[in-house]
């Protein structure tokens, strides 16, 4: 009676070893195909499908394990702890260093997903951005005015074009990070909506 848990735990510990070896090379080569992959998790080619029926299920498993990294990053920076303006940051610079172990997963996965989707991804990291912002519009920090959701999405969208413009070498990251900082305190402020 053993044997069907067993089986399925030792399943669990093959597909664990496919998806992290997976991160690892595809945030190395983006290219790599299922038997390179199958190669570095140290099973068959077949064993990866079993798992993963294409190199697409496989690729946003990989995203998905990396959201979850980045999401555990953005937990560790304390949310709730002091000034709402203050946490924002912390939680955007701890998701940004954390993505940046994986850029080319990142940009890849961005690429591959319909819109969607990605948004549905983005879900895990949202929701965090959400709460500091919801903490700062009760507080008084954050512009109570616009739609949360909008708010949220700004966030995001001005965080991907800060990465976009740092991966590109066009702005260097201190810089663009400081750029960053500054817009979106300045959007979200409460005197951004009509101020005097």
């Amino acid at each position: 009676m053993s044997s069907p848990p067993r089986r399925r735990a030792d399943a669990e510990r093959s597909r664990t070893a496919v998806l992290d070896a997976a991160v690892q090379l595809l945030g190395e080569r983006p290219d790599a195909g299922m038997a390179a992959v199958a190669t570095a998790a140290g099973v068959t080619r077949q064993t990866v499908y079993a798992h993963f029926s294409s190199r697409d299920d496989l690729l946003t498993a990989v995203v998905d394990r990396v959201t979850e990294r980045v999401a555990e990053a953005m937990d560790a920076a304390g949310a709730d702890e002091g000034p709402a303006p203050d946490a924002l940051l912390r939680l955007l610079d701890a998701a940004w260093r954390a993505a940046e172990t994986y850029p080319a997963l990142v940009s890849l996965g961005a690429r591959a997903a319909p819109p969607d989707e990605d948004r549905e991804r983005h879900r895990p990291i949202a929701d965090r951005i959400a709460h500091v912002l919801e903490r700062g519009r009760g507080g008084g920090a954050f512009d109570p005015g616009p739609a949360l959701s909008w708010q949220v999405a700004a966030v995001i969208a001005l965080s991907h074009a800060t990465a976009e413009e740092t991966r590109a070498g066009r702005v260097p990251a201190a810089e663009a990070t400081a750029a960053l900082h500054a817009g979106l305190l300045r959007l979200l402020a409460p005197d951004a909506a009509g101020g005097s």
